[in-house]
């Protein structure tokens, strides 16, 4: 499976880990080489959907918290005075609405304060959180809309506006279930070996009972020995072309009435693997026969836990020689050393990516399929050969003892004794943190 997006808030794109399979996490601040010019995005991050519950046998509904706030993409740039202008006239006869302290209300809008804006990433939190419960007299399939508007202080330009008119969440009146799984705080450190217990908890937050129901577990692979029930049926996948991941469909055939609660018959368990490093564990639920949850978004969540563990990235140039005008294949090789895997299965992105940068006198004729063609400074090149910068990227995730290699065809225009051009690999973000020695990440190609 393809890795989802870690953080509870993009939980509206899927019911279930199944119809959430190929997304990827969006939104990180992307960084700007020095020759492009800066940039900066102001955006509005808000649910496309938020469901009300009517009340349980006639009596009063029940309220419902619709987080929003504001994020901006370049973390050269501090940005502040962040207004978010949030009208909520679409709502009437569906939904009430009450504001929170830094929103200033008038009429059927309000101005929202947002002193600090953040740079958007894994660790971006609401600012603005607004209370919502289906209006008197609305009935189940009633809808209206909320739209926004913001603008900041901040960017190359000194003022950031949102993009018009592109923000909105749908608001509808439901009655059914609605099955909720508590937040799970991640296990921030464990040592490899170690048993991890993972609380889970079900309530049923809708205003109808919930004819039974599916749990459905999917845990990476440094995690093994999952608490076996009766209920569950256990799968492993192979591996190929996807991260190995072990799955679990659990079957419950329990009645559960609006606010009842549900734990499982036993402690949810899992042994962290020698290899692991960060795990994740995706929980999801759904009610059963055939039933529609009035509001998926509280229906999965991905517990994140990170191992005490290290992984030894490195990288193997090679030595060629040849008289001038024949063409040599070198070879570059990845390796990981271990102890621990690595998956990117929140971001998607490649583990890292091995560089060639292409020694003096020298030109590639023929680069490996998933090696991109760069100038020297990473910007666009146009043809597949010739480049003086070739960047390979890896899978989103490596095995404990993955070893991969890439073939260049590399023609000798001119001898040049001694020539070497440089062998490296890089993270796609930020820095190799779980590599103990950093000191095998360069080599070299060596020509003549």
């Amino acid at each position: 499976m393809r890795p989802v997006s870690a953080r509870r808030a993009l939980r509206r794109v899927g019911t279930c880990v199944a119809a959430a399979a190929g997304l990827f996490s969006a939104g990180f601040a992307t960084p700007a080489f020095a020759d492009e010019p800066q940039t900066d995005r102001l955006w509005i991050n808000v649910p496309y959907e938020q469901a009300l519950p009517l009340g349980t046998d006639g009596g009063d509904p029940e309220s419902r918290s619709l987080g929003l706030g504001l994020s901006h993409d370049n973390d050269t740039f501090t940005v502040t005075d962040g207004k978010v202008t949030v009208d909520v006239s679409g709502l009437a006869g569906v939904a009430e609405v009450t504001w929170p302290e830094n929103c200033a209300p008038s009429g059927t809008s309000a101005v929202c304060d947002v002193p600090e804006v953040p740079v958007t990433g894994p660790d971006y939190h609401h600012q603005i959180h607004l209370t919502l419960r289906a209006a008197d007299g609305a009935a189940a399939g009633a809808s209206g809309r909320i739209t926004y508007e913001a603008s900041a202080t901040g960017g190359p330009a000194g003022t950031l506006t949102a993009p018009h008119d592109s923000f909105d969440t749908t608001v509808t009146v439901g009655s059914g279930p609605d099955l909720a799984i508590a937040d799970i705080p991640p296990i921030v450190t464990a040592e490899p070996g170690a048993d991890v217990t993972v609380p889970f908890r079900l309530t049923n937050k809708g205003n109808a009972s919930a004819d039974g129901f599916t749990v459905r577990l999917m845990a990476s692979y440094g995690l093994e020995e999952l608490t076996a029930y009766d209920a569950c049926t256990y799968t492993r996948s192979s591996g190929d072309g996807e991260a190995p991941m072990t799955y679990a469909t659990c079957s419950f055939d329990r009645v559960l009435a609006p606010g009842e609660s549900f734990e499982l018959p036993a402690p949810l368990k899992a042994r962290l693997a020698a290899h692991a490093l960060n795990e994740r564990l995706d929980i999801s639920v759904e009610p059963g026969g055939g039933t529609e949850d009035i509001d998926s978004y509280d229906n999965y969540v991905a517990l994140e836990i990170h191992a005490d563990n290290t992984a030894d990235f490195s990288v193997t140039g090679d030595a060629v020689s040849g008289a001038q005008g024949e063409t040599v294949t070198s070879r570059l090789t990845f390796k990981n050393n271990g102890p621990a895997w690595l998956g990117n299965l929140g971001s998607g992105d490649p583990v890292a990516d091995v560089r060639l940068i292409v020694p003096a006198g020298t030109t590639v004729t023929g680069a490996p399929s998933g090696c991109t063609p760069h100038t020297l400074s990473g910007g666009y090149y146009p043809r597949r050969t010739g480049a003086p910068r070739y960047d390979c990227a890896l899978p989103y995730w490596v095995l404990e003892d993955t070893e991969r290699s890439y073939d260049f065809s590399v023609r000798i225009d001119t001898v040049v004794p001694g020539a070497t051009g440089a062998v490296s690999i890089h993270p796609e973000w930020g820095e190799f943190a779980f590599d103990p020695d950093t000191t095998n990440n360069k080599a070299v190609l060596a020509v003549n």
